[in-house]
């Protein structure tokens, strides 16, 4: 029976991978932390928990017998750029306290598999832009990007040296209708429908071909199960893998948003996140995650589109 741990649960990953968890595992096997008291998705088993408070998070985890931790408390690559030094110690700490207390654990016999969220701002503006290989050039110029490339390495070390059972991937751009955007660069593909719901014209951060890649939730949701679930032996790549899902730029969305809302209306105003952008994969190649643990994207464009309008909640839309 496994025991998980998901930290930063109020988070736009974390609220959607506790139900997904509670339905696999049973709700009571599945305790949801974050930093705010306020148990925001309704998870049975909530709890405060600081991801810096590296003793009370061992607490947690000997106290409950915790067997997988998801650490995705993190700050994200826009807000990030505003409080650096902030980002980068909540980043590297919270990695690096879970990664410690796994050594630990294994060292009393009591495994602890652990799942950490890598991204596609680990890439830079020497990196292939189109198909992205999972080997490649990574040169990030956002504090974000730089700690999780460091996170990477990070990973890779803790496995290699003391036999850490830690796995990753770099998510693109993840689109959800369950949580407001939340400060990433890619949130432009979440804000954009919350703002043709409201019958409100968008004025989009990134220019209109800024062409990124992106993922609907249900499918990340989906990938990062698997990833947990594939047996030891498969996962052959311990720093993250590529995951794509699909690509697109504002202009190719808002036409597909205006095939179902045609008065919706987009205007452009780069503002400092179009810089990131600028310094991203377009596509990524994710032939490693297909062949190693079998991996495929399912959800198109028109189908995150239709899911999108048919479910966002326009109350959270307006309090956006």
């Amino acid at each position: 029976m496994e025991r998980i741990l998901v930290i930063g649960a109020n988070g736009q990953i974390g609220s959607e991978l506790v139900e997904a968890l509670s339905i696999r595992h049973g709700a009571d096997n599945v305790f949801a932390t974050d930093i705010s008291p306020k148990n925001l998705y309704g998870a049975a088993q909530y709890q405060v928990l600081n991801v810096l408070d590296e003793e009370a998070l061992a607490q947690l985890v000997s106290s409950q017998d915790i067997t997988q931790v998801y650490q995705l408390a993190a700050m994200l690559s826009a807000t990030g750029e505003q409080a650096p030094l902030k980002a980068w110690k909540l980043n590297m700490d919270g990695l690096l306290n879970i990664l410690e207390i796994a050594r630990e654990r294994k060292e009393l016999g009591k495994p602890l598999k652990v799942f950490w969220p890598s991204s596609i701002a680990a890439f830079g503006p020497n990196t292939p832009q189109d198909a992205t290989p999972q080997m490649t050039v990574m040169d990030p110029t956002s504090i974000y990007g730089i700690s999780k490339l460091a996170g990477e390495r990070l990973c890779e070390y803790y496995h290699l040296k003391y036999g850490v059972d830690v796995r990753s991937i770099r998510y693109p751009g993840i689109i959800s209708y369950k949580s407001p955007p939340g400060g990433g660069t890619t949130d432009y593909a979440i804000a954009i429908f919350h703002a043709a719901l409201r019958g409100e014209r968008y004025e989009c951060f990134l220019g209109p071909q800024t062409t990124l890649p992106m993922i609907y939730m249900a499918d990340a949701i989906r990938a990062t199960i698997e990833l947990m679930e594939a047996p030891a032996e498969k996962v052959k790549i311990r720093s993250s893998y590529n995951v794509a899902g699909v690509s697109f730029s504002p202009q190719e969305l808002a036409a597909a948003i205006k095939a179902h809302v045609p008065r919706f209306a987009v205007s452009y105003k780069p503002d400092s996140r179009q810089q990131i952008a600028d310094t991203w994969p377009q596509s990524l190649d994710d032939a490693e995650a297909r062949a190693d643990w079998g991996w495929q994207a399912r959800i198109s464009v028109d189908e995150i589109v239709r899911e999108m309008l048919a479910n966002v909640d326009v109350k959270v839309s307006q309090a956006a």
